[in-house]
């Protein structure tokens, strides 16, 4: 297992910047707007289950939601000024 966060698309932050009404988002399609709202509202051990088979999307949700720079490195990522 590793121990490495995955990297973070630029399109992946977008949709979770939109998620959580931030700049420099845009809205996903259905159903990663659905699943988005599900790992932000899962509580931790769900969200851990969830990043199983969705990590990129786990981690983006992570940061936006626990990280105190978290929305500002979104940002960069879907800037394109820095990879996440």
């Amino acid at each position: 297992m590793s121990s490495t966060p995955p990297v973070i698309s630029q399109e992946t932050a977008r949709h979770v910047l939109w998620t959580f009404g931030h700049e420099g988002g845009y809205r996903p399609g259905n159903f990663t707007q659905k699943l988005l709202d599900l790992i932000a509202y899962a509580p931790p051990a769900q969200m851990a289950k969830l990043a199983l088979g969705f990590p990129e999307e786990a981690e983006a949700v992570r940061l936006a939601k626990y990280d105190e720079t978290g929305i500002d490195q979104l940002k960069d990522v879907a800037a394109g000024r820095v990879t996440a």
